[in-house]
């Protein structure tokens, strides 16, 4: 096909009515922003449009022949819904020429109210497969931003195989972690990264340190403080993997910058386009574009894997630190007990809760089984030096958890990349005669992938960030029988999800968990003397990150290659555990525990739901355990909203 002006977008964000008259006279062929209610910039109330300005923005837009994609890209708590349903009416009236969408609550609510409103799905939705976006299209999704870990190999594969358009972020700020998949900020501050909130705990300084020593092995920097993404000088590459949106980051931006950078890109393209072979860059524009930067520039995962010269180490050139690292609260802080004590407890149909324990081993396996849990979860990621579940495991593991009476779950990752799905639809094939009692998936795509090779129940693991009753209710609808509660709802919010939601829901009330997962090799980057060839052995030690309030963030890497930065306290919420009893199942993550710690925190939580003396048990429990124990973020009576007012 021959290239034309068509065949490209340049995409512009604007928080302003000044930016968004920068980019449309800068030559933007559309431009993204949000209303006052939800999107994911809501640090600054002089930003972002109300519905009277966000109406005009529409109409000049149109008048001019550009489009208008509004955010709605945040997670909805359960009391933002019926805002969510009048603002949504609103854009109806508007008539954006799209949404981005993170929360399948949305997607949902659209569908029901027979709106007629494109939806693009927003990169917090984490895309990475082909099975994704297969479903996604069968909800009216013709647009996705896709996962930034994704090389534009793979960009361009998954553009060749499902036809959908592909938007990209060639410029601008950079989240070190798997989007959707943070929850530092919105733990240890009540301030969501998926709500609009990031405190952005990924600019701190770290150390990097032997766990087990706590040998500092590469001093304090900023070692998670990614560069910008510039993609000025891969105009040619994004094109022809069939990138179809050049996405700027920026809706915090001034005019004047992004007057600057808009029209820098609008002439990049038009000349490649109109002159593809004889296309060279302009010296003058990329050095003014250089001159201008805020922070050093990075191509990230487009190409190769990032290398220690995309990390803006020094932060030097860090624009501005959000927060500064915190003690995180123990598990017994003061104003989570008194949170917990004006709190009514979740209604409870006088079912006990089911008791579930996520593992990593046949060991821990046993233990868990031997003390008491209804549920255990096996597969998917697993910690070095752990070994990867091996077949005859399974075997194994489902032979005495069903003698014993105990449901088996096979896990899969969180996160999958098309290849993950072609080795999970090989492990369907040869787990055949293994009567699992269901399988747990961690994203869209999976799910679409298991209801297409398993015949078992399906489970909605915790990435998908459940937060509300309506996006439950989408996922029961795609046949899933359980979902898991999102660890970032305060405990009101999370009542009312558990109260409201026809779905069976499982709340997390123990164990370690992640803050972050990332694509990132840490060890590679920072670990003195690695070597790929030399010293493949450096992944099997136990590293940590030290913040400079003195928490130690354990570092695992899973069988995937994928990197796991652990908050610096477990999760124990035992002293108010009755609270929960409404909950259709308690669940303890134990994949980074011993077989002997699995053993007395099963053993602990089965006594707490049954109404026995756990006490002494406990105090053992806090000798032998890795960390701290801590209440997560159970000390805020609220996740902070999104929408004003709320």
């Amino acid at each position: 096909m021959t290239l034309n002006r068509n065949s490209v977008e340049l995409l512009a964000p604007a928080g302003t009515w000044e930016a968004f008259i920068a980019a449309i006279d800068s030559g933007a062929d559309a431009v993204y922003l949000g209303g006052k209610h939800f999107n994911m910039r809501v640090h600054r109330n002089d930003f972002n449009f109300d519905d009277e300005t966000l109406k005009k923005v529409v109409e000049t837009a149109h008048g001019r022949g550009v489009k208008i994609y509004v955010t709605l890209n945040n997670l909805i708590s359960p009391e933002e819904i019926p805002l969510l349903e009048k603002y949504l009416h609103t854009l109806g009236e508007i008539k954006p020429d799209a949404i981005l969408v993170q929360d399948f609550a949305v997607v949902n609510l659209i569908r029901k109210m027979n709106l007629d409103i494109p939806i693009h799905a927003s990169v917090m939705m984490n895309t990475h497969n082909f099975e994704a976006v297969e479903v996604l299209k069968k909800f009216g999704i013709t647009r996705v931003v896709v996962g930034r870990e994704m090389s534009l190999k793979e960009v361009s594969l998954l553009k060749e195989r499902t036809g959908i358009e592909i938007e990209y972020f060639m410029h601008g700020d950079m989240c070190v972690a798997e989007s959707g998949q943070c929850i530092h900020s919105g733990v240890v501050f009540g301030q969501s990264g998926n709500r609009g909130r990031c405190l952005k705990p990924c600019r701190w300084a770290y150390k990097l340190i032997d766990e087990n020593t706590g040998e500092i092995l590469n001093d304090t920097s900023h070692k998670l403080a990614l560069n910008d993404m510039c993609m000025y000088r891969n105009i040619p590459d994004l094109i022809q993997a069939g990138v179809y949106s050049f996405k700027i980051e920026g809706r915090m931006r001034p005019p004047e910058f992004i007057r600057r950078i808009v029209s820098t890109y609008r002439r990049a393209i038009d000349a490649y386009i109109a002159d593809p072979t004889g296309y060279e860059i302009d010296r003058e524009d990329w050095k003014d574009l250089y001159e201008n930067r805020v922070r050093e520039f990075t191509t990230t995962f487009a190409f190769n894997p990032p290398t220690v010269k995309d990390f803006g180490l020094t932060g030097e050139r860090e624009p501005r630190f959000f927060s500064k690292p915190v003690a995180e609260p123990d598990f017994d802080d003061s104003t989570a007990k008194e949170i917990f004590d004006s709190e009514r407890e979740i209604k409870n149909s006088g079912k006990k809760p089911g008791l579930t324990v996520r593992v990593s081993s046949v060991e821990s396996a046993k233990a868990a089984v031997k003390n008491g849990a209804d549920t255990i979860r096996i597969g998917g990621e697993v910690f070095r030096p752990l070994k990867s579940w091996k077949i005859d495991d399974f075997k194994a593991v489902e032979k005495f958890a069903h003698a014993a009476g105990v449901k088996v779950i096979l896990n899969t990752p969180r996160t999958t990349s098309d290849k993950d799905l072609s080795e999970i639809s090989e492990l369907a094939g040869r787990l055949k005669d293994v009567k699992f009692d269901g399988i747990s998936v961690g994203n869209i795509g999976a799910l679409n992938l298991a209801k297409k090779i398993f015949d078992l129940p399906i489970y909605a693991d915790l990435s998908f960030n459940l937060f509300n009753e309506v996006a439950a209710d989408f996922l029961k609808s795609l046949g899933v029988v359980k979902g898991v509660a999102s660890q970032e709802l305060s405990f009101s919010q999370l009542r009312t999800l558990v109260e409201n939601s026809e779905m069976p829901i499982e709340v997390i009330v123990h164990g370690s968990i992640e803050s972050m997962i990332c694509d990132h090799d840490f060890v590679k980057l920072y670990a003195p003397g690695f070597d790929k060839f030399a010293t493949p052995e450096f992944y099997d030690r136990r590293y940590a990150l030290e913040d400079t309030a003195g928490e130690i963030h354990s570092l695992r890497i899973d069988n995937f290659g994928r990197q796991h930065i652990y908050f610096g306290k477990d999760l124990c919420l035992l002293p108010y555990v009755e609270k929960f009893f409404g909950a259709d199942s308690l669940r303890i993550e134990a994949q980074d525990y011993s077989p002997e710690v699995v053993g007395l925190a099963t053993k602990i939580y089965k006594s707490a739901i049954d109404g026995k003396d756990f006490s002494s048990d406990f105090e053992e429990l806090k000798k032998i355990s890795p960390r701290k124990f801590g209440c997560g973020v159970y000390r805020f009576r609220q996740s902070r909203n999104s929408a004003e007012n709320l």
